[in-house]
C-alpha cells in the first residue's frame, strides 16, 4: 500500500488516472477519511489526476506524537508525484487545510473547491442552544475518552445534523457517514499537533485569486453556515452553492449531484 514517510508520520494516499491530466487533491473531512471520496472517483479520474490522502489522525496513516504543519504534509504528497499545482477538493477541516494552502504557497493551487469549511482564524460564532447541547455531549464523550461514543455522537452532529431526525434519513448513508468516522478511532491516542498558519487565511482570502467553488449543505451547523457566506464575500473569483438535502457532508450524501456540480465546474473553468 503507498505511503509517504515525512518527518514524524507515514501519509497513506491513493491516485487514480493518468499523471498527465490536470491535478485533483481530494482532503477529507474530520469525521472521514479518504474513503468519502470513493463515489466520485471513477468519474473525476476519466480526465484527471485525482490524488487523496489520509491525513495525520486519520485513516491509515500513522503519526508520531510530533509538531507538524498540515500545509507541509498536503504538498509532501505532491512533490512526491511530481505534481507542481493541482485544484484543491476539500471538505470540512479539509477544505480548511485546502484554503491554508493556496494563502501560504498560492503557485501552487489553480482551483479550490470547499465543501463545508472556513478559512483559520475565522471568528467564534454562537450556536443555537439544540448545538451547544449536541457539542456538550461530545465534549462528555471526549473528557471521557469514550472514543466509540464520541465518534459516533461527532456524526450525530455534523453529519446527520441537530435539525435531522436519523430515521428520515437513507439509512446507506447513515451507515457510511459512521464507518467513515469509526475506523479512526484506533488513533484517538496519537497526539501529533498541528503548528497553524500564521497569520491566518482570514484576512488573505483577497489574495486567493483562482477560481472558487464554495459549497455547503443547508442543515450544517451555524458557524459552518456563516463561513459559507464569508467564503463568498471574500474570495474574489468564488461561486457559491447550496445542496439543500444535506447536512455538512453533501459529497457522500448526494455523491451524484456532488459529482455533476463539481464536474461542471470544473469543465467550465478549464480546470
Amino acid at each position: 500500500m503507498p505511503h509517504i514517510d515525512v518527518p514524524g508520520a507515514s501519509l497513506y494516499y491513493e491516485t487514480a488516472g493518468h499523471v498527465s491530466a490536470p491535478a485533483l487533491f481530494l482532503l477529507h473531512a474530520g469525521i472521514a477519511n479518504l474513503r468519502m471520496w470513493d463515489p466520485q472517483v471513477e468519474a473525476l479520474a476519466a480526465d484527471h489526476f485525482v490524488i487523496r490522502f489520509d491525513s495525520r489522525g486519520f485513516g491509515q496513516t500513522t503519526s508520531e506524537d510530533v509538531q507538524f504543519s498540515n500545509r507541509d504534509d498536503a504538498r509532501a504528497v505532491l512533490d512526491h508525484l511530481g505534481i507542481a499545482a493541482a485544484t484543491l477538493v476539500g471538505c470540512s477541516r479539509g477544505g480548511s487545510i485546502a484554503i491554508d494552502v493556496a494563502a501560504e504557497t498560492p503557485e501552487r493551487v489553480r482551483g479550490l473547491v470547499t465543501i463545508g469549511s472556513g478559512p483559520s482564524g475565522f471568528p467564534e460564532v454562537e450556536l443555537t442552544d439544540v448545538e451547544d447541547a449536541a457539542f456538550d455531549l461530545v465534549d462528555a464523550a471526549f473528557e471521557a475518552k469514550d472514543w466509540h461514543r464520541l465518534a459516533r455522537l461527532e456524526v450525530a452532529l455534523w453529519a446527520i445534523g441537530p435539525l435531522r431526525r436519523e430515521e428520515d434519513l437513507d439509512p446507506e448513508f447513515v451507515s457510511l457517514a459512521y464507518e467513515l468516522n469509526r475506523v479512526n478511532v484506533v488513533h484517538a491516542e496519537e497526539c501529533p499537533v498541528p503548528v497553524p498558519l500564521d497569520p491566518p487565511a482570514f484576512d488573505r482570502l483577497v489574495d486567493i485569486e483562482v477560481p472558487a467553488l464554495v459549497t455547503v449543505g443547508a442543515f450544517d451547523i451555524t458557524p459552518v453556515l456563516a463561513q459559507y457566506e464569508y467564503l463568498l464575500s471574500a474570495l474574489p473569483n468564488a461561486r457559491g452553492v447550496t445542496f439543500r438535502d444535506a447536512a455538512h457532508l453533501p459529497s457522500v450524501e448526494l455523491p451524484a449531484e456532488f459529482e455533476q456540480v463539481l464536474l461542471d465546474w470544473l469543465t467550465e473553468k478549464g480546470l
